[in-house]
């Protein structure tokens, strides 16, 4: 269950829209995947580690709080829940995307906004509703996700032309570095979530075993589920169609099993990022009451009504998503969600390279033999490579909105702690 729990978090809807970001680099990203799954499995490996030590449920903010101090907990905690927030914009544009493939009368910048704002305040009225609502959402989301996965992976490839692979190699002719950086920075969105099982560690039978092999099983199966789908794509459309594309899965399904084949996988991929959204929705909002009630975020979050639930918790987080799909507006799909992942994935890179010195601390303090002591520092070395590189590989201007809102988190966190204090 903790293998599937993994599985789950990290094969979400990235999968349906990804591919379409790899195609604007052009067929050399199946490079950055091998870059992007040595980094990943640092990152998991190391998390795994992190839960097998220290079962810790919260994950990166509980980590850094304990090793690192309130503030950077709080930092943390700050910098992954807006990293989440503006992910789930992503999730919701790839809905949109599917949804507008099977009905072309909702296209247009206009009518696509609004059918986003739309699917937001849809998953946040689910969260409302309970999380009975949310479990039955996300449950048949997850069996019905396989099957575009299943249809395109295996049987695409009876479809795949190595000459339309080869014809969009490198597309733009940047160098090979800069193609490589920059895919391998697209590839961490899918293998966000690998921390999952270390998450949920204080709840996870026998976590110095189960908790290391979920991550790592999960890590494997997620991996080649992403490179097939993503290498087989780029056999079956051409790189500049692919590029463009609303709905990658939906239009190499036409392709393969006809017009209704394509219907059926962008309702599969609909009803599977509508779940994720759910689902994702709702743990936001369980990050942000947990800090909360430990007094490092707006109490508002921690608030909750009789059922507790915590209404006004997802109202806020609604409002500031509808506000980031405004500010993000685009004539391209494809466009806004390559943006939005590339701010999200810039954002996760500071908690993940927090819970690495809380890793070498917590190993130090655990006094650990001197060969685990090595492997933890060159595991740490690797994420800390990846985190840099993949930095390297945005867009300044991201780096730059990302950094301006690493710096508010300064004069928030007296601000939230005062106001904490003025409560109690």
């Amino acid at each position: 269950m903790a293998t599937v729990l993994v599985l789950v978090n990290m094969v979400g809807t990235g999968i349906f829209l990804l591919p379409v970001s790899m195609a604007s680099v052009g067929s050399i990203s199946i490079l950055g995947w091998g870059v992007a799954c040595v980094g990943a499995a640092a990152i998991g490996l190391m998390f795994a580690m992190l839960g097998a030590t220290k079962p810790e449920a919260g994950g990166p903010y509980a980590y850094a709080r304990e090793a690192l101090g309130p503030y950077l907990g709080f930092q943390t905690n700050y910098i992954y829940w807006s990293a989440n927030l503006v992910g789930n914009i992503a999730v919701a544009t790839t809905v949109t995307g599917y949804f507008t493939e099977l009905f072309p009368v909702f296209s247009g910048t206009f009518r696509e906004t609004i059918c986003t704002i739309a699917i937001i305040w849809l998953a946040t009225a689910i969260n409302v509703a309970g999380p009975r609502w949310v479990g039955l959402f996300t449950g048949w989301g997850t069996v019905l996700a396989m099957v575009p996965l299943l249809i395109v992976g295996t049987l695409g490839w009876f479809w795949f032309q190595p000459e339309i692979f080869l014809a969009g190699w490198n597309p733009h002719g940047v160098s090979e570095w800069h193609a490589v950086s920059e895919s391998a920075a697209f590839a961490l969105w899918a293998f966000m979530g690998v921390e999952s099982a270390a998450v949920a560690s204080g709840v996870i039978e026998n976590p110095k075993r189960n908790v290391p092999l979920a991550t790592m099983i999960g890590l494997v199966i997620a991996a080649v589920l992403y490179v097939v789908t993503c290498t087989v794509l780029m056999g079956i459309i051409p790189i500049e169609q692919l590029a463009k594309s609303n709905a990658p899965f939906a239009v190499a399904a036409s392709q393969i099993a006809g017009p209704i084949g394509g219907i059926v996988i962008a309702l599969c991929a609909v009803f599977k990022a509508g779940s994720s959204l759910i689902g994702w929705t709702l743990t936001i909002s369980q990050s942000a009451n947990a800090a909360a009630k430990d007094g490092l975020f707006p109490s508002i979050f921690a608030q909750a009504d009789a059922r507790g639930i915590p209404v006004k918790n997802l109202l806020v987080s609604g409002v500031l998503m509808t506000g980031i799909v405004l500010v993000t507006i685009s004539s391209s799909l494809s466009q806004q969600f390559t943006q939005i992942i590339d701010m999200a994935i810039i954002l996760t890179l500071l908690p993940y390279m927090y819970s690495g010195v809380a890793f070498l601390k917590i190993s130090n303090v655990a006094g650990c033999a001197r060969w685990h002591h090595y492997l933890v520092v060159s595991i740490v070395a690797v994420v800390s490579v990846y985190c840099l590189w993949v930095v390297a590989g945005s867009e300044a201007s991201l780096t730059r909105s990302a950094l301006i809102l690493l710096l508010a988190s300064v004069p928030l966190y007296p601000l939230i702690t005062k106001m904490k204090t003025g409560e109690s």
